[in-house]
């Protein structure tokens, strides 16, 4: 039986992107080769993100916990963009609440999650 997590998995993610393309492909059709590439890097994040809250409202069911609290989830997605290029995509669910002042609350594993992703950007300054 699939798990939750099976819905990130390549077959799928790649799917709901190609999806994605299908319902824009008027617009696709419109597009020069770089806007095709912002487009498809666009729309794999909003696949990502989508699936990501598909998978954890799966996992809900399962989670024994409190009733009122729910696990909080951080997704990062480290995904090949070209011969010497890396996409990295994070999804947080729920979503981190802006507490001002340029604090966010988070979960734990959301937090661990920001706390990667600041070491990964303070390896490579490029990096987002």
């Amino acid at each position: 039986m699939p798990t939750p997590d099976d819905l990130l998995a390549g077959p799928p993610l790649e799917a709901a992107v190609a999806a994605l393309a299908e319902r824009n492909h008027h617009h696709l059709a419109q597009m020069n080769d770089a806007e095709r590439a912002d487009a498809m890097s666009h729309w794999r994040e909003l696949a990502v993100a989508v699936l990501t809250a598909a998978s954890a409202a799966l996992g809900d069911e399962q989670f024994d916990g409190e009733a009122d609290v729910l696990p909080g989830r951080a997704v990062i997605v480290l995904e090949d963009s070209g011969p010497e290029e890396i996409a990295i995509h994070a999804t947080f669910f729920p979503q981190l609440q802006d507490l001002g002042g340029g604090e966010v609350g988070a979960t734990p594993a959301q937090a661990a999650a920001l706390e990667l992703l600041e070491q990964i950007s303070d390896d490579d300054p490029g990096a987002p």
